[in-house]
């Protein structure tokens, strides 16, 4: 990954929308670029300003067009970029995890294919230090940085369909707790004990962009309990 940031690029998109974006590759120092600036922009409550859509190196701003338009909203934009030079700290939330073989099926191939024993690579997995970077694919997915060099695996050349929701999954730096049953290539290592979409909630997403994650490691009794708890 790139740890190069662009002076900032505003790009119109449609009618309502400008792309601001701070590279061409993602690295943390571009998603932390646009965390900052997302928290900026939601504390200055720039005027027609209606959604904010952070990505890895990219913030989309919707606004209203009926209020505003392409050169204010950027000209507002310009105006605010010399306040969010410093990421917001986010929360930190820990996440138990079971990584039991039925809930694991590619435990084994990550660690043969790192040159690791099983527990080592849940030992490098529960090191990470892992921070939510986007949302994106599937509601309430947070793509998450941090997964540990040691066991950055590529994509599956095939998805597999089924994966269950709250798998804990994996592909290069990338982590991830699925939120509903659906394919993917990613390898699954584990399941968790927390819900991220919680569709009840009047914030129905446990994360926030920014916010760190830590997982913790719980036997099939005790992830049978938190669950029962949910």
């Amino acid at each position: 990954m790139s740890s190069a940031l662009n002076t900032p690029r505003y790009t119109a998109v449609g009618d309502c929308g400008v792309l601001v974006e701070f590279a061409a590759e993602v690295s943390d120092i571009a998603n932390d670029a646009v965390i900052a600036l997302d928290h900026v922009i939601r504390s200055a409550q720039l005027t027609g300003v209606t959604e904010l859509v952070p990505a890895f190196v990219n913030l989309l701003v919707v606004f209203d067009p009926l209020v505003t338009d392409h050169q204010l909203i950027e000209a507002e934009l310009r105006s605010v970029m010399h306040l969010s030079h410093v990421a917001a700290e986010g929360r930190h939330h820990i996440v138990p995890v079971c990584y039991e073989e039925q809930f694991a099926p590619d435990l084994a191939v990550v660690a043969a294919a790192s040159g690791l024993s099983v527990e080592a690579v849940i030992d490098a997995h529960l090191g990470g230090e892992f921070r939510v970077a986007m949302y994106g694919f599937a509601p309430g997915y947070a793509y998450m940085s941090g997964t540990p060099g040691v066991i950055h695996v590529p994509r599956k050349p095939a998805p597999v369909r089924g994966v269950a929701a709250d798998s804990v999954i994996i592909a290069g730096p990338q982590c991830l707790i699925t939120t509903i049953e659906m394919p993917t290539g990613w390898s699954v290592i584990g399941r968790s004990a927390t819900q991220v979409l919680r569709p009840a909630e009047a914030d129905p997403f446990l994360f926030d962009v920014g916010d760190r994650v830590s997982f913790s490691r719980v036997d099939l009794a005790s992830f049978a309990r938190l669950v029962g708890q949910q």
